[in-house]
Order: C-alpha cells, then structure tokens, then sequence
C-alpha cells in the first residue's frame, strides 16, 4: 500500500534587495560586539537550556545484536491470490454477438480460445496473481503475523524462512480495518523461532529496526528512530499508525519493526512515496494494536469490536463557541442511527460525548478507537454534553458486524 504525496518546493520572495539586508545585519552585529546601547553593556541572553554533558564520548549504537537474535523469526510470505476482475457491460467473459465471415470473428476464434458463440456468457477463466511481503513467527507452534493485503484473496501461501527452508501455510483470519492477518505454518512437530511485541509504547526518537523484504530480496535490515505517533493516514478508521523513517519499501508489508531490546514495536504497512520508493516517511501499526487484533485472529478467525451506532465528527473552535462547550474536546453526534445501542440510550443529534466511563475522549477518532475496544454487551457510561450541561447516559455496548 503506497500513498502519493506531491513534492514540495521551497521558493524565495521576490524583490528581495540581499545587499542591504547584509548590511543591516552587519550594522547590529557591530553595535552588539561594540556592547555599547545608550553608553552601557549588553546583558547576556538568557540560557534556553543547560548544556549537555556526557561523561563520555557519544557514539552510535550497534544493532547487530538485535539482529542475530531476532532475524531468524523473520519470514518471506509469498502468495498466490485470486485476482478480481472488472466485469463490463454485459458481464463478465461475454463477447460480442458474431457470426462466422464477420472480421472479428477468425480473431477472436484464434486469440480467444475458441468459438466465440460458444464461450457468450460462459464462466470467466480463473486468473490468479501473485505477490510477496514479510511477517514474522509470534508463537513456537506457527503462528505468524503479516498485513491483510498482502494475504487478501490467497488461495496459496508459501512461508520462506531465513535459514532458506520453505513451508506451506494457511490464512487463520484477517482484519481489514486494521490491515493486520495470521497465518498458520502448516509443519507438524516444528518448533519455529518467534519474537514477542513490546509491552510499552516507543517514545519518539527511539532507535528501530526493520526487517523484511524488500523486492523480493529477503532478509533486508534497515535502521531509523520513531518520527511521530498517532498518525492519521485515511486508510480506515482506527488510524493510529506510528510514523518511522526507517528505510521501507515494497515487499516490506507485513514485516517487524523493533526496538532495540528485540521486541516488536509496530508491523510495517504503508509509506508516503512520490516515487513508490522509500523517501524516508513510513508507518507501522503500533505493537499494542497489533497484538490485541493478532491474538483474537488466531484464537476466533475474526476480530469482535464494540458498536455505538453514531455517526461523528469533529467538534471545531467555533462549534465549541457556538455551543458554549468552553473548547475543542470530545465527538459530536451527526445523527445517531435507529434501532442502535445510541438510540436505545437516547443519545441525540448535537450532544457531545466527553467521556466514555470517566475516561475524556479527545476527539471522534478517539471515540471510534475507544468504542471498537469496549466487549459487547458491556454497560458504559457516556458522559455528554447538550445544552449547556453534563449529563451521564448508560449504554449497553453492542457488536459492530462485520
């Protein structure tokens, strides 16, 4: 999954006369180093802040031990997946009505194999793809970790391990939402290295590593630091990926992004790329995302998420304004669908939700996020705001379909 972003370009302001503004800083430099304002000294600027000192020199880590413990458990997945076609006007695999002695007919009798006549609205020929991306081993026994699409339609899937041995495998469940799958090695009695997600949040500026495979090499190791957090990248409504500027490209998708204790911090997904190449912007699902729709895959298939039933948006400066809210906190409700958990409650257009069982919500994709999180059937309490009040709502929690 790659995502276009258009080149930007710095320009200068014209009619800038240079000269004198050369001379303008000369002039202030003069006076500053003269120390001389209305006959007196210049005071020191003030500190922003005290130096760094280190004890000793500062030097660049080394991840090669990483690398050798975690490496192995790193994997190739190639796929081979049903492609969809586009059906046209009249169906798929239909041709146009021709008889024999019509131009088209002896081409499309020769290149089309067969008798056109014969092949009018038949079945359309299976067409298949394939394609390749990373993942890596979560248990002993097979389990594995990659991207929904790069496993989306599979009807076969090759696992190719870092050691050279290959193994079939098969796809236990996907999420789309998330863009995460479990895949299942099939080798009875095989105990396969695996790796462990980590427990806390990488800060930005942490030292990462990725390991993946890149077009198709295998095996490729990259370095970076953790550029940003909780991006909101469009790709669906639980957004929350980390941004890297690990070197990530094609064939990296599914594939581990850690730290330097070797744990797990983020699956690789997607990059901004104007070129389809790396340029240094890249994005991770974050490990505590990862880890709790990975372990409901392969314990039930399928990822079970709570359901509201509201449709929000984001509550802007001059809504908060309008509506006396005081400032920009929480979601606001569009329209609450009928026949829905928000409905039931009586939960109307125009509130604001600012809370979710005490917890604040800042914004609607955190509502989004905090909602999916909570178990059907679970009571809330959603803290509102409507007309100039708090008031607290108690929801029963339902599923969200699939």
């Amino acid at each position: 999954m790659l995502v276009t972003m258009r080149e930007i370009r710095t320009s200068r302001t014209r009619g800038a006369r240079p000269r004198a503004g050369l001379l303008a800083a000369a002039a202030l430099a003069a006076v500053v180093g003269a120390g001389a304002v209305g006959g007196g000294m210049l005071p020191p600027p003030p500190a922003l802040a005290e130096p760094l000192t280190l004890e000793r020199p500062l030097v660049m880590p080394s991840f090669a031990d990483v690398v050798e413990r975690v490496r192995p458990a790193v994997v190739s997945v190639r796929v081979r997946a049903q492609a969809i076609a586009t059906r046209g006007p009249e169906g798929f695999g239909s041709v146009p009505d021709l008889a024999p002695g019509d131009p088209l007919y002896e081409f499309f009798r020769r290149f089309g194999e067969g008798d056109p006549r014969q092949r009018r609205g038949g079945p359309p020929p299976e067409r298949f793809a394939a394609s390749q991306g990373s993942g890596f081993f979560v248990s002993a026994d097979g389990y594995l970790v990659t991207n929904n699409h790069v496993v989306e339609n599979a009807v076969e899937v090759e696992v190719l391990m870092d050691d050279g041995r290959t193994f079939d495998a098969r796809v236990v469940g996907t999420d789309p939402r998330t863009d995460l799958a479990v895949v299942e090695v099939d080798a009875d009695g095989e105990t396969f290295p695996y790796v462990e997600f980590a427990p806390e949040r990488s800060r930005i500026g942490d030292w990462v590593v990725a390991i993946g495979n890149p077009f198709g090499l295998g095996g490729t190791v990259t370095a970076g630091i953790v550029s940003a957090e909780a991006r909101d990248i469009g790709a669906g409504p639980y957004d929350e990926f980390m941004q890297i500027d690990a070197p990530i490209n094609r064939g990296n998708s599914g594939g581990p992004t850690f730290n330097l204790r070797g744990q797990v911090v983020g699956v690789n997904t997607a990059i901004f790329s104007p070129s389809g190449g790396n340029v240094g912007i890249a994005f991770a699902i974050p490990a505590h995302v990862a880890q709790s729709v990975t372990t409901q895959l392969r314990a039930e298939g399928a990822v079970t998420r709570g359901f509201l039933g509201v449709q929000v948006q984001a509550v802007t400066p001059e809504i908060a304004e309008a509506i006396g809210l005081g400032r920009v906190r929480g979601a606001l409700i569009a329209q609450p669908q009928p026949n829905t958990p928000a409905a039931d409650a009586g939960l109307r257009s125009g509130d604001v939700i600012l809370a979710v069982d005490g917890e604040a919500v800042d914004d609607h994709r955190d509502l989004t996020r905090r909602i999916a999180a909570i178990a059907p059937g679970t009571r809330v309490e959603i803290t509102i705001f409507r007309k100039g009040r708090e008031a607290g709502l108690d929801v029963r929690i339902g599923r969200l379909g699939t």
